[in-house]
């Protein structure tokens, strides 16, 4: 596979997937106006979408060990195409709920496959490189997905966001003479512990967002079901063998953080520059734009460090720059919409950075013959963590309905700030580790 050729296809790809996100975060104001919902229903178009990617990213993965990414890609994109179509029409909470739900089933082939791709076929001393500009994408549609989405949305309505992602389906035959044909291999694919995997994230994100304690007593039992199924089972959808690697279990802890943080602040800027700046959907778009700009001019640049100075000095250095700029939320959000464009000017190329080489890091730390799986269950996690953080940023602005809006924008900030100061102990723990067993220069 020429990877100089194809991986940058396949970042125009993810571009679009996650441009998905980015888009509806600044057209949530419009959507929970023109719906009439409350911000914690509203919270689930972001959610639901972020949950369904996750979920269908580390199906994809799984399913790469044994059927050819040719294959993957072609039914993902085909869903996620065919949904967009059915988006379009959609004019009330459940059907546009629904649509969101099947988008995410065809995204995650785009994010799952594309570190698979490159961990499989891409040399390890470029290797960060190549994972960086497949973040890159991610980082140029944080930019561009706030212009877009204001734009589509200021003139068109939110139903036009849906016809962005058509733009997938095009892109599609081009890959599909590009790849590499794979020659399929016999693999058990465990479905009852992929039932279970969905169940255990739908369920515990249910009982998070409805407060519901029987939802969450169904989490559980689903939870000490895939235990017991884990235990009993010899080829399981997550593979057991992962989660005894303490080096990895950390690294999954921080890449949850991560997200955390980065899709709370993103479902929480364009919310805080509609309320108390009566901002536009255009105008929340360009206020975001820059910093994803800088991002993805400096991405280039930090591919390369990553391969020249390794990952622990970027992880450190995003993270500091993370919980910097939460601080500075926390403290002024309510200041001036300059202290939003300021901040994530900072935010978004420390983000890239962070996830660039926290997912370099995991690809190193994985056996060839755990790749897939590995990187599938890291970005499960992710996501996941994402999807937690979007609805409880939701219900705590629905908590705190009786102060003043500010100071609800500010304590959700100094909580997404301790997250931050958590994910760095988590990972001074992991490179302390690292260091002992020599896997840091």
């Amino acid at each position: 596979m020429n990877d100089k050729v194809v991986l940058p296809i396949w970042t125009v790809g993810l571009f679009i997937v996650v441009m998905n996100t980015t888009m509806f975060n600044v057209s949530i104001p419009s959507i929970i106006s023109d719906l009439q919902i409350s911000a914690d229903l509203g919270s689930w178009i972001i959610s639901s979408y972020s949950i369904g990617y996750a979920l269908s990213t580390v199906i994809y993965s799984r399913l790469s060990d044994g059927v050819p990414i040719r294959r993957l890609v072609t039914v993902g994109l085909t869903i996620l195409g065919l949904s967009s179509i059915v988006g379009i029409f959609a004019h009330n909470f459940h059907a546009l709920l629904a649509a969101r739900i099947l988008q995410s089933a065809g995204a995650g082939s785009m994010a799952g496959l594309g570190l698979v791709l490159a961990s499989r076929y891409v040399p390890a001393h470029r290797r960060g490189r190549a994972i960086a500009m497949i973040s890159a994408g991610s980082a140029m549609a944080f930019g561009l997905g706030p212009i877009v989405g204001g734009v589509i949305s200021e003139y068109f309505g939110w139903n036009g966001l849906f016809a962005v992602t058509c733009l997938i389906l095009a892109i599609l035959p081009i890959l599909l003479r590009l790849l590499p044909r794979e020659v399929p291999t016999a693999v058990h694919f465990d479905l009852i512990g992929a039932v279970l995997t969905v169940v255990n994230a739908g369920t515990l994100l249910i009982a998070v967002t409805q407060q519901s304690m029987m939802w969450f007593a169904i989490s559980v039992l689903s939870f000490l079901a895939h235990f017991w199924h884990l235990r009993k089972a010899k080829e399981t959808f997550i593979n057991p063998d992962l989660l005894k690697e303490r080096g990895y279990r950390k690294l999954l802890a921080i890449g949850f953080c991560v997200l955390v943080i980065n899709l709370g602040n993103l479902f929480l800027m364009p919310l805080v520059l509609a309320h108390l700046f009566d901002e536009s959907a255009m105008r929340i778009g360009l206020m975001i734009a820059p910093g994803a700009i800088l991002s993805v001019i400096l991405s280039r640049f930090v591919g390369r460090w990553i391969d020249r100075y390794g990952n622990m000095r970027f992880l450190l250095i995003g993270h500091v720059i993370l919980v910097v700029v939460m601080a500075l939320y926390a403290m002024n959000v309510a200041v001036s919409p300059a202290i939003i464009l300021c901040g994530y000017l900072g935010f978004s190329p420390a983000m890239s950075a962070t996830l660039s080489s926290l997912n370099n890091e995991t690809s190193l730390r994985l056996p060839g013959n755990l790749i897939g799986a590995g990187m599938g269950l890291a970005q499960l996690i992710q996501f996941f963590g994402g999807s937690v953080s979007v609805a409880i940023c939701g219900l705590l602005l629905e908590y705190q309905d009786r102060i003043p809006l500010a100071q609800a924008y500010r304590h959700i900030y100094e909580v997404l700030l301790v997250i931050g100061l958590c994910s760095i102990g988590i990972l001074l723990s992991y490179r302390k580790s690292a260091v002992s067993k020599s896997i840091l220069p």
